[in-house]
């Protein structure tokens, strides 16, 4: 009884402990959240809160990789995008340190970047922004048009007294066969030969173009162009996928449905729409998609069948690189780049050591804020698009969304073997046992990442007097393997997308880590224990127990997001709803929160 008594205040200290630093995390989100919706960040105008947003974005890359930074001082190559961009060269994990070591120059890399800014809209040149599998996922605008193009290199000669560099070079273009070739051609030759040098610099092959145009027109004229709109062929060595996606006016009937994104389906007929889906027969045959179909998609089915595609390519190749860009690659764009960078990290395939409120600030702060979304602006016209990428977390639980490879089950079988039955005779039957099962069509989707060192202690939170720590005991190891159908409560704000999407709640011997719920505005992350088939608990055991499910660490950071949310811009609803949906989703925040009643959203 006595030791009872005297382990009780140290569990209690712990346990409000980690309740603090919770609260604490909780609260960076709702304040970033607060100044990204007041504030349009300028390279060009930083005070000491975005000083703080940038230190930090720096910390939290530094925890898993090792990288150079791409000086953007002042925003003298790009007004809109981050000061320091990040330049992620490989892994610092612990036991394969070295596998993905970058062998490109950070010197080259900027003068690229110099050079090639003038190719594309607002000089948001090819940035990359996600490192996975040694492979660059990047970012960018669409390519400039003549209009801005003359204009921009007309500004930059008057104002560097009659000089540019970003036109010198030791390398000229090759010139064609043609003897006679216009000052247009020329023009166009230089500017988007030095984007192509940036793009095959970075290795990318991989061209996702989401505008719904071939060339954005005002006023009758093209005032920006895009690679499969480009006449001379010149990026006809990439492989161009163009996969049209509603711009951000397209949220706001989103929000004016009361944020409800089943049954939205955009106008395909709309003048202006002539960029008809284009994608290689080599990326739709495995994905079991009809992509005949596109036009009559939801604005939920889209972004799933479109996130699938994207996975699929980066998976598909292990050398090449993927961009995906819009028009101006600030709306569209870090959607679908912040939905990358999420569902990887939910694999563990990405920033292996951030916990879901670490990986949702980063993606925040650096995929929208510094890349220059201009929250404020679409805020005002109702075009939540910001708010959809987070809310639509809920969609992608599914191992039908994830990247993992299969066999990486059976060494999770091996660790489940070994800790179980520790017999190394018996292990070698049922190896062959589980080899048969993942090699058969029976298991047609991923499955979860088995968890490195690293990754288990930084999800391993609390003890078993821990309040917030779910265990959840399961039967079988080789049921970690299989997919389930979820058992999750559905608001009425998403019910048809649940029931066909979330992933499954698992049932055996291996440990999960569960989002806690808070009686304040922090959300906790979830706790672990080792729970065996008889159920008894192993408080110390030397095998790392796996990731927590998919569905899990999303649905982590969304009930982060939607606490910060609602504690700082909260929903707006255009008009009182009969259906109830957005008095749902507010009773979803309120349970997130641990709050009735009490929250700001009006």
């Amino acid at each position: 009884r006595g030791t009872m008594m005297a382990g009780s205040p140290s569990s209690a200290a712990g346990g409000f402990l980690q309740s603090r630093l919770s609260f604490r995390k909780s609260e960076e989100i709702a304040d970033l959240i607060d100044l990204f919706s007041k504030t349009q960040y300028r390279a060009k105008e930083i005070t000491s809160r975005v000083e703080a947003i940038e230190t930090r974005c720096l910390e939290l890359f530094a925890r898993d990789y090792k990288f150079s930074v791409i000086q953007n001082s002042n925003g003298e190559v790009c007004g809109h995008y981050p000061r320091q961009i990040v330049f992620l060269e490989y892994e610092c994990t612990d036991v394969e340190n070295d596998r993905y070591e970058s062998t490109l120059q950070i010197s080259k890399l900027q003068d690229l970047v110099n050079r090639s800014k003038m190719a594309r809209c607002r000089g948001r040149f090819v940035c990359p922004v996600i490192l996975y599998d040694g492979k660059h996922i990047c970012r960018s605008s669409t390519l400039a048009g003549w209009g801005e193009l003359y204009g921009r290199t007309g500004y930059n000669y008057i104002f560097s007294g009659g000089s540019d560099d970003t036109w010198t070079e030791s390398e000229e273009v090759p010139e064609d066969d043609s003897a006679v070739r216009n000052g247009d051609s020329q023009l166009f030759d230089k500017v988007r030969g030095h984007d192509i040098k940036l793009l095959r610099y970075l290795s990318v092959r991989y061209i996702c173009d989401l505008m719904v145009e071939n060339k954005k027109v005002k006023f009758g004229l093209n005032v920006t162009s895009s690679e499969k709109a480009d006449k001379a062929q010149r990026y006809a060595d990439f492989t161009l996928l163009s996969v049209p996606y509603p711009g951000c006016e397209f949220f706001k009937d989103y929000k004016d449905r009361d944020y409800t994104a089943e049954g939205l389906v955009f106008n395909w007929n709309q003048d202006y729409v002539d960029a008809p889906l284009t994608i290689p027969m080599c990326f739709t045959q495995n994905l079991n998609i009809d992509w005949t179909q596109y036009q009559s998609w939801d604005l939920v089915e889209q972004t799933q069948n479109y996130l699938k595609l994207l996975l699929h390519i980066i998976n598909n190749d292990d050398e090449s690189g993927l961009l995906v860009h819009c028009i101006s690659g600030w709306d569209r764009t870090p959607l679908f780049v912040s939905l990358l960078r999420l569902s990887l990290w939910a694999d563990g395939a990405v920033h292996v050591n951030l916990e879901p409120g670490e990986i949702l600030y980063l993606t925040i702060a650096y995929d929208w804020f510094l890349f220059g979304h201009m929250l404020p602006d679409r805020l005002s016209k109702g075009e939540e698009i910001f708010f959809f990428c987070f809310n639509f977390l809920k969609h992608i639980g599914s191992e039908k969304f994830s990247a993992v490879k299969k066999n990486r089950c059976v060494l999770q079988f091996i660790m489940f073997c070994l800790r179980d039955r520790g017999s190394v005779t018996s292990l070698s039957s049922e190896f062959s046992l589980i080899t048969e099962e993942v090699g058969s069509s029976s298991l047609n989707n991923d499955v979860d990442l088995l968890s490195t060192q690293t990754q288990a202690s930084s999800w391993r939170k609390g003890t078993t007097s821990s309040p917030q720590m779910v265990v959840w005991n399961k039967q079988n190891p080789l049921d970690e393997c299989l997919p389930h159908p979820l058992n999750e409560a559905r608001s009425s704000s998403s019910s048809s997308s649940n029931q066909s999407e979330h992933a499954g709640t698992r049932t055996g011997s291996s440990p999960l880590a569960v989002p806690g719920r808070s009686s304040s505005l922090s959300t906790e992350y979830g706790s672990w224990q080792i729970v065996s088939g008889c159920g008894s608990i192993h408080d110390s055991t030397p095998f790392p127990p796996p990731l927590a499910s998919r569905q899990a660490r999303l649905e982590a950071v969304r009930e982060i997001f939607l606490a910060a949310y609602s504690s700082t811009v909260g929903l707006k609803s255009s008009a009182p709803s009969p259906s109830g949906a957005i008095s749902g989703l507010l009773e979803q925040f309120a349970r997130g929160v641990g709050l009735r009643g009490t929250n700001t959203i009006v």
